[in-house]
């Protein structure tokens, strides 16, 4: 059974974010945003799977294809991917019921991505990883431990 979208719903809007590494105007990303079936699902654990992720966002519509966050030296997770749905409706309903649910005890996030390219699987950080986890303070054995800043060396 798949759910019907809405025509209009909080879940479903655009956020604020965009893509800083977006090549193109920003009126051409938001364009792209609103057609779009691919999702940026953000504060994954390290050591969430993909067949995990499969489980869940299956439960909205049929998933496409799943892209797991890499560091990009050690080649490991590192706390986000993309998942592309067949059907702007399956993504809608993703946004509607997935987002701010748990996965492997975090809360995870899902927003609206203009469509995977490769290269873009890799963290941004210096340090490989996402640039947030070099920032962070505290302890999150979800995500590695301690952030880079703060890390022993």
């Amino acid at each position: 059974m798949t759910l019907t979208p809405l025509k209009s719903d909080t879940y479903v809007e655009l956020s604020q974010y965009r893509d800083q590494h977006f090549r193109g105007h920003r009126y051409d990303q938001e364009k792209l945003l609103k057609l779009s079936c691919t999702l940026y699902v953000g504060n994954l654990s390290f050591y969430t799977t993909e067949e995990q992720i499969y489980e869940l966002f299956s439960k909205s519509g049929d998933v496409k294809k799943i892209v797991m966050g890499l560091d990009k030296v050690k080649k490991t997770a590192c706390g986000f991917c993309f998942v592309e749905y067949y059907l702007r409706g399956d993504a809608e309903n993703c946004m509607r019921y997935i987002n701010g649910t748990r996965l492997d005890d975090r809360i995870i996030r899902t927003d609206w991505d203009a469509g995977f390219k490769e290269g873009r699987q890799f963290g941004r950080g210096r340090s490989g990883g996402q640039v947030r986890d070099e920032y962070r303070q505290d302890y999150d054995a979800g995500r590695g431990g301690y952030g880079k800043i703060v890390q022993p060396l």
